[in-house]
C-alpha cells in the first residue's frame, strides 16, 4: 500500500459544538493535518469557497442549513470528499448521506484513532493514482468507456458519476470476465479498514446500475455471482465472438 504524505493536507471540520471542534482538531494537527474550523452550514459553505479543502468533515446537526443540504449544495459544483459526522445510527440516515454524495460517515460517539483511520483512508482513494487507458472502451452499442478523460457514455449520452461510482466501476471494468468478491471491492475501492462494511458495495452497485443498465432489474453490465461478488460482462470475448460471426456472414455472402 502507498505511504501517502498527509502533512499538507487541509481538513475543513463542520460543527456547531466549539467542544467537538477542538477535539477533532487536537487529534487531527497531532497526525499532521491542517485544520480549518466552521461552526454552520453557511459558514461550512464561506469557508469552502476560501479555503478549498483537501477533505470535509461535516456534522448533520447545524443550526442553520442542515448537513445533508450543505452536502447537496457542495456536491452541485465540487468533488471535495465529505465524511459526514452523526449521533445517529439509524441506517436510513448513513444511507441518505451516502446517496447524496458523502464519501464516508462517522457516528459519534467516535474515538479518535477511528477518525482518524477514515480520514486518512477517504483520502488515499482520492489520492490514488487516476487509472488510464489509452482507447475508449466501447463495450457494446450503449456503453462506451473512456478512463482517460473519466466519462462513461450511454445511450450517446455523458453519465455524470460520483469518484466513488467511478472507482468501483473501473476496478470492475479491470477485472472483466472475472468474480471480484465482496472484500477484494472493498479493499480496492474503499480501502482495507471498510472490510466489515459490505452494505457500501451493494449500495454502490444498485447506483451503477441504475445509471448504466437499461433494466436494472435485469443487468446484463453488471453481474451478481451470489454469495461471492460481481462481475463485469466479459467484453472482449463477446466482441471477438461477434467478429467471428460477421466474417462468417460475409464469407457466406
Amino acid at each position: 500500500m502507498a505511504d501517502y504524505d498527509f502533512s499538507n493536507k487541509r481538513i475543513l471540520v463542520v460543527d456547531d459544538e466549539e467542544r467537538i471542534v477542538r477535539f477533532i482538531r487536537l487529534n487531527l494537527e497531532q497526525d499532521g493535518f491542517q485544520v480549518e474550523e466552521a461552526f454552520t452550514g453557511k459558514g461550512a459553505l464561506e469557508k469552502l469557497r476560501q479555503t478549498l479543502p483537501d477533505l470535509i468533515l461535516l456534522d448533520v446537526m447545524l443550526p442553520d442549513i442542515d448537513g445533508f443540504q450543505v452536502l447537496s449544495m457542495v456536491r452541485e459544483n465540487h468533488d471535495v470528499p465529505i465524511i459526514m459526522l452523526t449521533a445517529k445510527t439509524e441506517e436510513d440516515d448513513r444511507v441518505r448521506g451516502l446517496e447524496l454524495g458523502a464519501d464516508d460517515y462517522v457516528t459519534k460517539p467516535f474515538s479518535p484513532r477511528e477518525l482518524v483511520s477514515r480520514v486518512r483512508a477517504v483520502l488515499r482513494r482520492t489520492e490514488s493514482q487516476r487509472p488510464g487507458s489509452d482507447n475508449v472502451i466501447e463495450v457494446d452499442e450503449r456503453l462506451k468507456l473512456d478512463f482517460d478523460r473519466r466519462e462513461v457514455w450511454v445511450d450517446g449520452k455523458l453519465v455524470k458519476l460520483r469518484p466513488t461510482e467511478y472507482r468501483l466501476l473501473y476496478h470492475l471494468v479491470q477485472n472483466a470476465g472475472w468474480v471480484v468478491t465482496h472484500d477484494q471491492i472493498l479493499a480496492k475501492v474503499w480501502g482495507y479498514e471498510y472490510r466489515d462494511e459490505p452494505h457500501y458495495v451493494r449500495l454502490y452497485i444498485n447506483y451503477l446500475r441504475q445509471k448504466l443498465e437499461e433494466d436494472p432489474s435485469n443487468p446484463k453490465y453488471i453481474l451478481t455471482e451470489r454469495g461471492v461478488g460481481y462481475r463485469f460482462v466479459d467484453y472482449e470475448r463477446r466482441q471477438q465472438r461477434q467478429a467471428a460471426a460477421d466474417e462468417g456472414d460475409e464469407a457466406d455472402d
